[in-house]
């Protein structure tokens, strides 16, 4: 079943329903209707927009789709603007998103969410506490208030990643471990998702700067457009400059593991490099041969100990003049 609220704007009053207040709406001329719809793809909701609103089919089929990307259309008497929006229950760069279309006319907002919508409530808390209702008679100053919303649930979310990007580069360099370079992946990949719902949002809020459109046509809303596309620009622009910041610290930590690796190397170079000849001498006095010259010599063990010795100290030298120890 999908569910729907509507609220009458009247004589500067706010009348809250469902479908009734559609017949009350069309008997007042001078009254307009904010509709909201909440998810389902059964023929009924479009037969229900496209009998009592207008809308073109083709609109409510983009609306629906669970992976349509952002967009804004112009019709003969209403916009159609469908916004990729954050789920309720996402608070951080983890995020799932949630279709949420907007159709804005004359003298109606439909709007139709594809699941419960933080933005949605905001907007109808906002509506709740506000005293003043006489502006909302232009429902594309409250079309631009739920895009405002929508905008600044990501302004937040990138925001608060900041300081832990800043914390990881603090840590990379005492306590980096595969655990932070699992993080900072994660961190990339959902920047790079964000970073692309940003850029088809700033693009879409800048046709709506640019051109005029159904339901906004008001001069008055340029300043809100503005607004609401200058929020959505700075998303995308600091989406853009994390999902670098991520990408240079595991560029970091890659140099830095390499950087470790190769001090591991050294210091096994040089336990080889001492052991090789220490090695080799003590192979060809461990063989059992009868003849060999020193094997009845009172001093002869003392004096391979003092060869090896020698070695060792003069390889031990040598690595340290090249500053390897």
């Amino acid at each position: 079943m999908w569910m729907i609220k509507t609220r009458l704007f009247l004589s500067g009053e706010i009348q809250v329903g469902s479908v009734e207040l559609i017949t009350t709406w069309r008997d007042h001329p001078e009254a307009v209707i904010w509709v909201d719809l909440v998810e389902n793809q059964q023929a009924s909701e479009a037969e229900f927009l496209e009998h009592e609103f207008g809308i073109h089919p083709l609109a409510i089929q983009d609306a629906q789709r669970d992976r349509h990307p952002p967009k804004i259309e112009a019709f003969r008497d209403y916009t159609f603007i469908l916004l990729k929006g954050l789920s309720a229950d996402s608070k951080d760069i983890d995020f799932d998103t949630i279709q949420l279309a907007l159709f804005v006319g004359e003298n109606f907002l439909i709007t139709r969410h594809s699941g419960a919508s933080k933005s949605i409530n905001r907007l109808e808390e906002h509506l709740a506490n506000h005293n003043d209702l006489t502006e909302y008679s232009d429902l594309s100053k409250l079309a631009l208030l739920l895009c405002r919303l929508v905008v600044d649930r990501y302004l937040n979310i990138l925001l608060a990643l900041e300081p832990r990007l800043e914390e990881l580069e603090e840590l990379m360099l005492d306590h980096s471990d595969d655990t932070m370079l699992a993080e900072l992946i994660g961190y990339k990949s959902d920047l790079k998702r964000l970073g692309r719902f940003a850029t088809y949002h700033e693009q879409l809020f800048r046709s709506l700067r640019d051109k005029t459109f159904p339901g906004f046509s008001d001069s008055d809303r340029t300043h809100e457009v503005i607004d609401v596309w200058e929020h959505q620009e700075r998303a995308c622009s600091l989406s853009l400059l994390y999902y670098e910041t991520a990408s240079d610290l595991i560029d970091g930590y890659i140099s830095i593991a390499s950087h470790r690796l190769n001090q591991i190397m050294k210091i096994l170079t040089i336990i080889t490099a001492v052991f090789v000849p220490l090695s080799f001498l003590a192979g060809i006095y461990g063989m059992n041969f009868e003849n060999m010259p020193e094997l009845h010599s009172r001093s002869g063990y003392f004096i391979l100990l003092g060869v090896m010795a020698t070695i060792a100290t003069a390889f031990l030298f040598a690595f340290r003049k090249m500053k390897w120890l």
